[in-house]
C-alpha cells in the first residue's frame, strides 16, 4: 500500500507534467491575467490621480486644443495624429519599460509590473460598484439616488428617465460595457500582451472624450471613433455569442437571446454596441430602450432592480468563459506560431 507520501508525490507530479507541456511564455501570460484578475477583484480600480485612463484623458483634452483647426481637411487630419500620438505616447514607453524589466530586473517583477498594468485596461468590479446600488436604490424607492448615481455609468440626463429607463440604462451599460470595458482589453492583451491592452484603452478612452458627431468633434474625432468601432468590431461578435452560452448555464432565456440577437442588432447606430445590448435583452426576457434612438427585445417581463444583478451574473459568467474560451487558446496558439 502506498504510503500518505508517495501518493502526494504522484499528484505533484501529474501537475507538473501539464505544466511542462505550457511553454514559459504562456505561463507568464497567464500569471500577468490571473494576478491583474485578482487585483480588480480585490480592489477594484485606483485613485483618479493614479489612474493611467486618467492621465489619457488629459492628454487627450491638451492635445485636442493644440490640433484644433478652423480647416475641416486640416482638423480631420490633425484628429488622424491626434489619434497615433496618443496611442503612442502610452504604449511605447511601457514597453521599453517592461523590456527593461524583463531583461535587466528579473521575471518576478516583471510579472506583477505586467499584471499591474494590464490591470488598469479593464475594470469589472467597478462596473458592479457603480450598477448594483442603482438596484440597490429602486428596491428601496429612492429614484432621487438612482439618477445620482446613473451619470457615472452613463451620460444621458438622469432627470428626463423615468424607473423602466433608468434600469434600461444600467442594464445597457453593463452589456456594452462587457465588450470595451473588459472583453476587448483581453482580447488585445491575449493578442500583443500588455501593450495591446494598452493601446486598446488609448482608443477607446480617445472615442469616449473626442469620438462625437457633434460641431465640435465632427473632424478632430473622426478617426478616433473609426478606431473605436474597428478594435471592438470582432469582440462584440464573440462576446454576444458567448453571452447566450452564458444565459444557458445560468437558466437564462438563452433561444430568447439568440432569437433578439440577430433580430435587433442593427437596431443601434453604433456597429457593435448592438450585438451584447440585443442579446442581454433576450436573455433576460426584456426590453431595452434609449429613447428617440433604439428599442432592442420585446416586454415580456416589465423592467425591474433585479434585472440589473441578473445583467451582472451574465457579464461575469461571459467573461470567465471568454477567458477560458478565447484567451487562452489564443496564448497557446500565438506561442505555437512564434516557435516556426
Amino acid at each position: 500500500m502506498k504510503s500518505l507520501t508517495d501518493r502526494f508525490l504522484q499528484v505533484i507530479k501529474g501537475i507538473k507534467m501539464p505544466l511542462m507541456i505550457i511553454p514559459p511564455s504562456v505561463i507568464d501570460s497567464l500569471l500577468v491575467f490571473s494576478i491583474a484578475y485578482f487585483i480588480d477583484a480585490i480592489f477594484g480600480e485606483p485613485p483618479d490621480r493614479l489612474h493611467p485612463t486618467v492621465w489619457m484623458g488629459t492628454v487627450i483634452a491638451y492635445l485636442e486644443q493644440k490640433i484644433k483647426s478652423e480647416n475641416p481637411i486640416i482638423e480631420r487630419a490633425g484628429g488622424v495624429l491626434l489619434g497615433l500620438l496618443v496611442i503612442m505616447l502610452f504604449t511605447v514607453p511601457i514597453h521599453f519599460a517592461l523590456s527593461i524589466i524583463h531583461n535587466f530586473i528579473g521575471r518576478v517583477v516583471y510579472i506583477i509590473a505586467s499584471a499591474m498594468l494590464f490591470k488598469i485596461t479593464f475594470a469589472i468590479k467597478c462596473m458592479k460598484q457603480y450598477t448594483a446600488p442603482i438596484a440597490e436604490a429602486l428596491k428601496r424607492g429612492d429614484e432621487a439616488e438612482a439618477r445620482k448615481i446613473l451619470p457615472f455609468i452613463v451620460r444621458r440626463d438622469p432627470s428626463k428617465l423615468d424607473r423602466q429607463h433608468i434600469i434600461s440604462a444600467a442594464v445597457e451599460s453593463i452589456a456594452e460595457g462587457t465588450v470595451d470595458g473588459i472583453t476587448s482589453p483581453f482580447l488585445y492583451f491575449a493578442i500583443f500582451g500588455v501593450e495591446g491592452s494598452i493601446a486598446f484603452r488609448a482608443i477607446n478612452t480617445l472615442d469616449s472624450m473626442v469620438g462625437y458627431k457633434d460641431k465640435r468633434h465632427i473632424y478632430i474625432g473622426w478617426f478616433s471613433a473609426r478606431m473605436d468601432t474597428v478594435a471592438n468590431y470582432i469582440t462584440a461578435r464573440l462576446t454576444a455569442i458567448l453571452m447566450i452560452l452564458a444565459a444557458f448555464l445560468l437558466h437564462e432565456d438563452w433561444r430568447g437571446a439568440w432569437k433578439i440577437l440577430w433580430r435587433d442588432r442593427k437596431n443601434t447606430e453604433s456597429l457593435n454596441a448592438g450585438w451584447p445590448m440585443s442579446a442581454m435583452a433576450g436573455a433576460l426576457n426584456v426590453q431595452l430602450e434609449k429613447p428617440g434612438f433604439y428599442i432592442l427585445g420585446d416586454a415580456e417581463e416589465s423592467l425591474s432592480p433585479e434585472h440589473i444583478m441578473r445583467a451582472l451574473r451574465v457579464m461575469e459568467l461571459t467573461v470567465i468563459l471568454f477567458s477560458i474560451l478565447i484567451v487562452f487558446p489564443i496564448l497557446m496558439v500565438k506561442t505555437l506560431f512564434l516557435r516556426c
